[in-house]
C-alpha cells in the first residue's frame, strides 16, 4: 500500500462515518416544531455533548492550523498567550447558560435575533444583526475552507483546488441535510478525535526531537527568541496580551454560533457537567496542539508557510496509516465550526429575514425544510469560491471575523440579560458605534496605544450604549428580560 493511500483511507472511513451520524440525526428528528428541531435540536443536549459541542465550535481550523503556525513562528510565548483561551467555556456558559435559556423557551427563540427581538422589541437591529452576522461569518467559514483544504493538499497530497471541493461538498451535503442534530452529534464524535489525535501527535513530535531537553536545546539554537515570553520579535507585549484576552476569552460570550449552543441543552445538570468538561477539553487542546507548533520548529526548522507545520509534522512524525487517522483530528475542528456556522447563516436567513417578510409561511413546514436545506447547501458551495485564493496565514482572518462579531453582539447580549433598563437605542448605539470603530481600525490598519481594534471598539461600544439608552424607552418585556 502507498503512503498516500494510508493516509487517505483512515480520513475516507471518518468522513463515511461523519455521513453515518448524519443521517442517524435525520432519522431521530422528533415530531414537533421544525425550526425548533433543525436549528436546536429540540434543546436535548445533555452535559458532554453540550461541552464537545462548545469545544469543538470555538476550536476551529485557527487553533489546529493558524494558531500552532503562529507558535512556530513565534515560539513559547505564543503558547502561553493561547492558554488564555481556557475560561471561554466557563465563561460562556457561566454569563449566559441558565438566564440565556430560561428566556430562550419563555419567548420560543431559536436563534439569537429571536432573542434580540424579543428582548428590545426593534425590526431595525435585527437587520442589522443578521447582516453583520453574514458578512462576518464569511469571513470565518472561509478561514475554516481554506484549513480544511490545505490539510488535505499538505498531509495527504491532494491539490488544493481538488481538496477544497471534496471538503467543501462534504460539509455542505451534512450539515443541509442533518441539521443541528448531526451537528452536535459530530462535534461529540469529532471532540473525542480531536483529544486522540492532539495526544498522539504532541508524544510523536517530542519522540522526533530526541525529547523535550533536546527539543528546547535546537529551538534556542534556531532563535533563542523562540524561548522568550515575549516572542519572536517581541510581539507578545502586555498591550497585545489584553487584546488577545478580549478577543478569544472574554469576547467569546458575543459570538453567535457559541451562544446559540447556550440554549440548546436540556437541565441544569447539563450546564454543570458542560463547564467542567468542556474546560478541561480545550485546556488540553489549547496547550497540546500549540506546543506541538513550536516543538515542530526543532523537528522542520525551514518551513516557509507556518500553517503547514501540523500537517507536515504528520507526515514527517507519524507512520502513514497513524497520519491518515491523525487528519482526522483537525478536520474534526475545522468540520465542527463550519457546521455550527452554516447552520446560524441559515438560521439567520431563513428564520431571522426570510420569515420576518413572509411570516405566513412559518406553518409550511414542507417549504420551510426545503429551503432550510437547499440555504444551508448554497451557502457551503459558495464559501467554496471565497476559499479559492487563500492567505499565507489565516489566524488573522479568523481574528478579524470574531473580533466583527463580539464587536456587534457582545453588549446588547450582556446588557439585554442584566440590565433591566436597557432598550432598543443603547443597543442600536452600541451596534453601530462598535461595527464601526472595528471595521475602520482594522481596514486602516490601527492599533490604538498598541491595542487590538477589539478593544477600543468594545469600550466605545458600552459607551454608546450607556449614552444612547435615556433616548429610548424601555421594551414590553424589559422586566420580564431579565431573570433573577
Amino acid at each position: 500500500m502507498s503512503a498516500q493511500l494510508a493516509i487517505i483511507l483512515p480520513l475516507l472511513g471518518y468522513l463515511l462515518l461523519v455521513a453515518g451520524l448524519s443521517l442517524y440525526a435525520m432519522r431521530q428528528r422528533r415530531v414537533g416544531n421544525f425550526l425548533s428541531e433543525y436549528f436546536l435540536g429540540s434543546r436535548s443536549m445533555g452535559g458532554f455533548v453540550l461541552a464537545m459541542t462548545l469545544t469543538t465550535t470555538y476550536i476551529s481550523a485557527s487553533s489546529f492550523i493558524g494558531g500552532p503556525g503562529a507558535a512556530y513562528k513565534y515560539g513559547l510565548g505564543w503558547v502561553l498567550l493561547a492558554m488564555i483561551q481556557v475560561p471561554a467555556v466557563w465563561l460562556s456558559l457561566g454569563l449566559l447558560g441558565k438566564k440565556f435559556a430560561i428566556l430562550a423557551r419563555r419567548y420560543q427563540a431559536v436563534t439569537l435575533n429571536d432573542m434580540l427581538y424579543a428582548r428590545y422589541g426593534s425590526a431595525l437591529l435585527v437587520w442589522l444583526a443578521s447582516l453583520s452576522l453574514l458578512v462576518a461569518f464569511i469571513g470565518a467559514m472561509t478561514v475554516q475552507f481554506i484549513g480544511g483544504a490545505r490539510l488535505l493538499e499538505t498531509a495527504a497530497g491532494i491539490p488544493y483546488d481538488t481538496g477544497l471541493l471534496i471538503f467543501g461538498a462534504t460539509i455542505a451535503l451534512y450539515t443541509a441535510f442533518g441539521g443541528f442534530r448531526a451537528s452536535v452529534l459530530n462535534d461529540a464524535m469529532q471532540g473525542l478525535v480531536m483529544l486522540a489525535g492532539t495526544f498522539l501527535l504532541l508524544f510523536a513530535v517530542i519522540h522526533a526531537a530526541g525529547g523535550m531537553h533536546s527539543a528546547v536545546a535546537r529551538l534556542e539554537a534556531i532563535d533563542p527568541r523562540l524561548l522568550s515570553v515575549s516572542g519572536v520579535d517581541g510581539i507578545i507585549t502586555p498591550t497585545f496580551l489584553a487584546s488577545f484576552s478580549v478577543l478569544v476569552c472574554f469576547g467569546v460570550v458575543g459570538l453567535p454560533h457559541t451562544a446559540v449552543r447556550c440554549i440548546s441543552y436540556k437541565d441544569s445538570k447539563a450546564v454543570h457537567r458542560g463547564i467542567l468538561i468542556g474546560t478541561v477539553v480545550v485546556t488540553v487542546l489549547m496547550l497540546g496542539m500549540h506546543l506541538a507548533g513550536v516543538l515542530g520548529r526543532a523537528v522542520l526548522p525551514d518551513l516557509a508557510v507556518p500553517d503547514q507545520v501540523i500537517p507536515s509534522l504528520m507526515i514527517t512524525v507519524l507512520p502513514p496509516f497513524a497520519a491518515g487517522i491523525f487528519l482526522a483530528a483537525p478536520m474534526a475542528a475545522i468540520m465542527s465550526t463550519i457546521n455550527a456556522q452554516l447552520l446560524q447563516s441559515s438560521a439567520t436567513l431563513v428564520k431571522d429575514l426570510y420569515l420576518r417578510v413572509r411570516p405566513q409561511q412559518i406553518h409550511n413546514e414542507r417549504r420551510l425544510k426545503r429551503l432550510s436545506g437547499l440555504v444551508t447547501l448554497l451557502l457551503g458551495l459558495l464559501l467554496l469560491l471565497a476559499a479559492w485564493r487563500p492567505p499565507e496565514m489565516i489566524i488573522w482572518l479568523n481574528l478579524l471575523a470574531f473580533g466583527g462579531l463580539e464587536a456587534v453582539f457582545l453588549w446588547p447580549l450582556l446588557l439585554g440579560l442584566y440590565w433591566q433598563q436597557a432598550n432598543a437605542h443603547g443597543a442600536l448605539s452600541a451596534m453601530v458605534i462598535g461595527a464601526g470603530v472595528y471595521t475602520s481600525l482594522a481596514a486602516l490598519g490601527l492599533q490604538p496605544w498598541g491595542f487590538h481594534p477589539i478593544v477600543p471598539a468594545l469600550a466605545l461600544s458600552l459607551l454608546a450604549f450607556i449614552i444612547g439608552n435615556p433616548f429610548g424607552q424601555p421594551t414590553d418585556r424589559a422586566a420580564a428580560g431579565t431573570v433573577k
